[in-house]
């Protein structure tokens, strides 16, 4: 019984404490360093072009929820940085696979 105690506490934490993006942005420098999971074309292609425009150093991570995507910034992206990046966001690039709610 101990052990159904331990594999359940284990998988909770590692529920809670792993950080699972569906896509994650690395820039440095004025350039995007990586990319990780399925990122739209124009989008990269977007955000490439910005970057260059302004160089900056940061990280830019897509979480899927239930009311569609989210974006979070790191903290060395400056303001208009994520304003110019949150304006070409594809909305439909990412689909939530729940229901949305009224």
């Amino acid at each position: 019984m101990l052990y159904v105690i331990a594999a359940a506490a284990v998988l909770i934490t590692w529920l809670v404490v792993v950080d699972r993006p569906v896509a994650k942005l690395v820039f440095k420098e004025g350039k995007l360093d990586k990319s990780y999971g399925k990122v739209p074309n124009a989008f990269g292609q977007n955000c490439k072009e910005i970057a260059r425009k302004t160089p900056f150093s940061g990280t830019v991570k897509v979480y899927m929820t239930r009311s569609g995507a989210k974006m979070t910034f790191s903290k060395g992206t400056p303001h208009n940085i994520q304003q110019r990046i949150r304006n070409v966001f594809p909305h439909q690039g990412f689909r939530s696979k729940g229901q949305k709610r009224a």
